[in-house]
């Protein structure tokens, strides 16, 4: 795949990058190492040079088995990239916490969990409305200039909290949500990005597997799945997005011979602004798409197209605005 420059460092990452919150299964249920550690060695011999994770998926544990697989000589094939500024308890309740007394101690346990010397791309999970921006941020960029991350990122951030960021710190990047069905950041934060010259790493790429063609009304979602609480997942919404989802489906058979889940990662990448799609895989086989997503672009009237499938099959859209953590008691 063609690498993109991430932002204003020397960091080159290609268009699409793996997740593995899919992996940590915080928010998907439980997975085996073993096909894990599996998946992630494919998607770097497929030529997939971003790894992103977090501490709060499976609470460490989704870090920790990225600093497995990547144990033995892989480390340096990647872009590697974590978050920080969660905070949890033993039940497992999880919150916003951006204190620099937090962000010290999670870059050492995330650079212990990932066994390496230096983080690529270290972010803001969430800003933290408790916190002052200018204490988060001189905290993250002291990191920088002690050599344990190498470039700093944010997610979820709007763009007054990128602007009052910059006051303190350099930016690099930014992970926002996006997809076909989730498309907020086009009204402010993806211009705001480009014309900033930040990366974006996007993630939901497949909006929680509803872009995977896969998905029917008898589905149903286990335990802790992030899904029972999103919207889209709930009644007649759920039906008005499947029914989307098999009208872009025929749309991508038709003119490109191709499944609606390269459609989406397609149309994604194609978007101007987006630098990384996140890729989330549990199994070395979930991988076997990527292929499909390289070598075809979609045209200016294929997204008319999409825009109008859209416009006709969702009449109660909703995003993703149900994923927030709450922020932590002053």
């Amino acid at each position: 795949m063609k690498t993109r420059k991430f932002g204003n460092t020397d960091i080159e990452v290609t268009p699409v990058g793996l997740g593995t919150w899919a992996i940590g299964g915080w928010m998907w249920g439980g997975t085996d190492e073993s096909d894990s550690i599996d998946t992630i060695h494919t998607a770097i011999d497929k030529g997939i040079k971003l790894i992103d994770t977090a501490p709060v998926y499976g609470f460490g544990r989704s870090e920790e088995i990225v600093g497995k697989a990547l144990a033995g000589g892989r480390r340096d094939q990647v872009v590697l990239a974590t978050k920080v500024a969660m905070n949890w308890n033993d039940d497992e309740s999880v919150w916003r916490d951006a204190r620099a007394e937090r962000i010290q101690r999670e870059v050492e346990d995330s650079l212990r969990r990932l066994q390496t010397d230096t983080i690529d791309i270290y972010q803001i999970h969430w800003p933290d409305p408790v916190t002052p921006m200018e204490e988060t941020a001189r905290a993250v960029e002291k990191l920088l200039k002690d050599g344990k991350i190498r470039a700093v990122g944010v997610s979820n951030f709007t763009p007054e909290e990128m602007d009052e960021f910059q006051k303190f710190a350099p930016l690099h990047s930014l992970q926002p949500p996006y997809n076909l069905f989730e498309r907020g950041i086009e009204n402010d934060i993806l211009p705001y990005c480009r014309d900033k010259g930040l990366a974006t790493i996007t993630y939901g790429g497949l909006c929680r597997g509803l872009l995977t063609g896969k998905m029917s009304k008898e589905s149903e979602f286990e335990g802790d799945d992030l899904r029972n609480n999103d919207p889209k997942f709930q009644g007649e919404r759920f039906e008005q997005y499947l029914n989307a989802v098999a009208a872009l489906q025929d749309y991508a058979e038709s003119n490109y011979g191709k499944s609606v889940l390269s459609l989406a990662l397609r149309w994604l990448i194609d978007q101007e602004g987006v630098t990384t799609a996140l890729w989330g895989a549990r199994r070395p086989d979930q991988l076997d798409p990527v292929s499909n997503v390289e070598g075809w672009s979609l045209s200016g009237e294929d997204m008319k197209a999409i825009d109008a499938i859209l416009a006709e099959h969702i009449k109660d859209p909703v995003g993703p605005e149900f994923m927030a953590p709450p922020s932590r008691e002053e």
